[in-house]
């Protein structure tokens, strides 16, 4: 079953991607009873929190946050979810703004019941990009166990005999090759642009060796290794191998702070490293970790607490320093070369995994809409409330964690309300 439904023509607000500030904007807007469409570029709902294994600041499953939208979004008729489905341009003033959309064929339609027959019969395989290309998964397939809409889609990439396959496997007539892209204009008083980040490219990252040597990874890639849905079923193993790791070096700033990559604070990597060490720490009582930084940025009374109670793990090691290279070793093992800034001298260290705290980009950056939006230097949407209209929320705006993603969108909820009713 789907859950895309067709939009009304004149719906009062448009909120572009439904990663957790797109849910957040679209059931604070649209349960205070305005009408919403929610569209997304993915074929689920969810974002980058359906990536991680756990998230702050309670260390919850994705489950723990996204179960509950989810059925409200369900449950709501004034919310119009169209998966798989991009803005072209928006044209017009606040209050009265057209929406051009592009919608990608799912292949399957509204009489799936996510059996998985489809799945089962098909042979062929594509890049499973919610691993980072860790595994691959059936050209036919299910974006992820929690997946919403719960809706099988197919590959364009799909071959002709599995195309085949996959309609004899169906018994529900839910296998549609005749779809196409199609194009649908929406007009809406106001747009939140919730379209939130992405990875920074660590290859563009020379000295940090990633996509040369198979035992550096980022820590996205981490992230998906320790969750139960990911390619290694919840495992941190070294991809080189599928070892289990005996000791392990964390590189923070990866592309952050940097006039050559992205010059700003990413601000979620430093808690992230954190995270991912009682990860490894759990797994691996006798794994040592250790984490290079220029500095630690641990923000507000909770993540500080939790820092301090990390920093008394004997096994765990911080090292004021910024990392000048990463090459291979012997065994497919990783050398770490550092300058230590307290002692002043040159650090050398193997270990058998490297992590990249790769920085946070955001996803506008290098595919900007045609909209009458500000963007500063970095890609970030600079709002302007006073012209009002259309809002960047969440990561959009600025590097953000959940919590301040959260409460940003319901910012921008009032503020979408706001130039609905003309205030």
């Amino acid at each position: 079953m789907t859950i895309d439904k067709a939009a009304p023509a004149s719906a009062s607000i448009l909120v572009v991607g439904g990663g957790i500030s797109g849910l957040t904007t679209t059931l604070e807007a649209a349960e205070t009873g305005y009408e919403v469409i929610l569209v997304e570029k993915n074929a689920y709902l969810g974002g980058r929190v359906l990536q991680l294994n756990q998230y702050f600041p309670k260390l919850c499953p994705p489950t723990c946050g996204l179960e509950i939208n989810f059925r409200r979004i369900k449950d709501n008729p004034a919310i119009h979810v169209q998966t798989m489905t991009e803005v072209v341009k928006v044209e017009g003033t606040p209050g009265n703004y057209e929406v051009t959309l592009k919608t990608r064929p799912r292949f399957v339609n509204s009489n799936c019941t996510g059996c998985g027959a489809c799945a089962d019969a098909c042979e062929g395989e594509i890049e499973n990009e919610l691993n980072f290309g860790m595994d691959r998964t059936k050209a036919a397939y299910l974006p992820h166990p929690m997946a919403f809409p719960a809706t099988y889609v197919i590959s364009e990439y799909i071959s002709s005999d599995d195309k085949k396959r996959c309609e004899e496997a169906c018994k529900y007539g839910a296998i549609d090759f005749s779809m196409t892209e199609t194009t649908t204009t929406v007009k809406v008083a106001s747009v939140v642009w919730a379209t939130g980040w992405k990875p920074y490219d660590a290859t563009r990252i020379d000295n940090l060796g990633f996509g040369r040597h198979q035992n550096i990874i980022t820590n996205m890639m981490l992230e998906r290794m320790a969750s139960s849905t990911g390619p290694t079923e919840g495992k941190i193993l070294r991809p080189s191998d599928n070892a289990a790791p005996k000791s392990v070096v964390f590189v923070q700033c990866a592309g952050s702070r940097d006039e050559n990559h992205l010059p700003y604070c990413s601000y979620i990597c430093c808690m992230a490293s954190l995270k991912h060490a009682t990860y490894l720490r759990a797994q691996y009582p006798d794994c040592e970790i250790t984490i290079y930084y220029i500095d630690l940025r641990a923000p507000g009374q909770r993540y500080e607490k939790f820092y301090e109670k990390l920093k008394q793990d004997e096994k765990v090691f911080f090292v004021k320093g910024k990392v000048a290279e990463v090459s291979e070793a012997d065994n497919a093992c990783v050398t770490v070369v550092a300058e230590n800034a307290v002692t002043g001298k040159k650090v050398r260290q193997t270990a058998d995994l490297v992590v990249l705290a790769t920085g946070m980009q955001p996803s506008l950056s290098t595919e900007k809409p045609q909209a009458d939006l500000t963007f500063n230097d970095s890609g970030f949407i600079v709002n302007d409330f006073e012209k009002g209209g259309m809002f960047g929320c969440g990561c959009a705006n600025k590097p953000a964690d959940v919590v301040s993603s959260n409460q940003n969108a319901t910012g921008m909820a009032l503020k979408a309300i706001q130039t609905v009713v003309g205030r």
